[in-house]
């Protein structure tokens, strides 16, 4: 029998009703034909009540046991969408990730998949069953002991089951019926788009789009799993929400695709620094070792130059706002040990990045102009610049981050089809 993937978030299953709910499109699609794998999250909230019981009962907890209780949300989930499929007459038993058995690494809140053998899964669909609901975000480690995937780690699940089951589609039920040119709420104009490719995804994830999470994507991309994404709330078919696919089921890319934002970023610059070969290494090499997420980066003369006796350069990253803390004690940390030298660390917490994603960028010249002269006739100022084969970002002040993604979509047309 033909296979789909489907998987539903947290706020899709929040309750007895939403759970109901999420079943009738389980329903909908075995009476199509199709077997089917059904990923959960926890009911929405549940996780964090969960991370919350264990820091009240130890603050420096076992790593083991935090995996144990906290898996625990989507495993009352999972029973509940058997139980609840049950009830409509369709033959569904719940998984949990040791039963499958979902196969991980033995990084604790962090797991990396290994493998998802098929054998069980596949003879429970030979005796007649229509459909396995598995417990999201979790599997097994080789020492045998519950663990986790991390944030995203339900969305990771369901394409790693697409993947290993050679899965028609991978659709994930959210709260949006789909993936837009830009955030709506931010521009009335932002168009849901049709189909979007997994490069373009990724960059729009990796930027701050939080439709769906970037390991997900990656995995996407990596086994060729079609994505849908489209709304639990809504009624759909075999056309609605937005696919996320190889480019080659793209006829014709529109030059921009997309408007990401991120809207708390802040840019650090160290003044001068010796200019001398490994100095870049010497900066960012501590800043990887304390988990600082450096994004933008650009270098060039220092204004004091003239007055050193040894070439000296300014260096200029970007990293979120929530990091420049530790940010600071690293280099600090480096300078005081005599891996780097630099006078002041300047640093702006009230930054916005904005990008503009698009593979058929790689065909078109003209992109960055476009981009720099729409800013410039709202009087935007640009304080960094970085570009890919398919995205161009530009580092903002915050109070602007606002109108200039409003006038990037104009700018850009994006609120037109085709």
């Amino acid at each position: 029998m033909p296979l789909l993937v489907m998987k539903f978030g947290g706020t899709s299953v929040a309750d007895l009703e939403r759970i109901r709910n999420a079943a009738e499109k389980v329903r909908a699609e075995v009476e199509r034909g199709y077997d089917v794998i059904v990923i959960v999250s926890a009911m929405a909230g549940r996780t964090n009540e969960l991370v919350g019981w264990v820091g009240a009962t130890s603050p420096l907890y076992d790593a083991r046991e935090y995996d144990a209780v906290v898996s625990s949300g989507e495993n009352v989930t999972a029973g509940l969408m058997a139980l609840t499929l049950q009830e409509m007459d369709i033959p569904a038993r719940s998984w949990q990730g040791w039963q499958v058995p979902i196969q991980t690494t033995s990084q604790h809140g962090a797991a990396r998949f290994v493998d998802i053998p098929r054998a069980n899964i596949d003879a429970k669909f030979g005796e007649g069953f229509k459909v396995a609901v598995i417990a999201g975000f979790q599997g097994v480690s080789p020492e045998g002991r519950i663990t986790t995937l991390g944030r995203g780690g339900s969305d990771t699940t369901a394409v790693a089951f697409a993947a290993a089951f050679e899965a028609e589609r991978c659709d994930i039920y959210t709260d949006v019926d789909g993936i837009y040119t830009t955030d709506p709420r931010i521009t009335s104009k932002a168009r849901k788009l049709e189909k979007i490719s997994f490069e373009e995804m990724l960059e729009l994830a990796s930027l701050g789009a939080k439709v769906l999470q970037t390991r997900s994507v990656e995995l996407a991309m990596r086994y060729k799993v079609r994505l849908r994404v489209l709304s639990s709330f809504d009624d759909t078919d075999e056309t609605s929400g937005t696919l996320v696919c190889d480019e080659d089921e793209i006829m014709e890319s529109k030059v921009v695709s997309g408007v990401a934002y991120s809207r708390e970023e802040a840019k650090l610059t160290l003044v001068t620094v010796e200019d001398r070969p490994g100095i870049a290494a010497a900066i960012f090499g501590p800043l990887a070792d304390a988990g600082v997420n450096v994004d933008m980066i650009v270098q060039n003369i220092s204004e004091d130059a003239q007055g050193h006796d040894k070439p000296v350069t300014d260096m200029t990253f970007s990293c979120p706002v929530d990091q420049v803390a530790r940010a600071r004690k690293a280099l600090e940390a480096a300078r005081d040990a005599g891996h780097i030298s630099y006078e002041t660390l300047q640093v702006d917490e009230d930054a916005a990045k904005v990008s503009v994603v698009g593979i058929g960028m790689r065909s078109h010249a003209g992109v960055a102009a476009r981009m720099f002269s729409a800013l410039a006739q709202e009087g935007v100022n640009i304080k960094v610049i970085a570009t890919s084969e398919i995205k161009i970002s530009v580092l903002i002040d915050r109070k602007y981050m606002e109108l200039a993604v409003q006038a990037l979509h104009d700018a850009f047309e994006l609120d037109k089809a085709g």
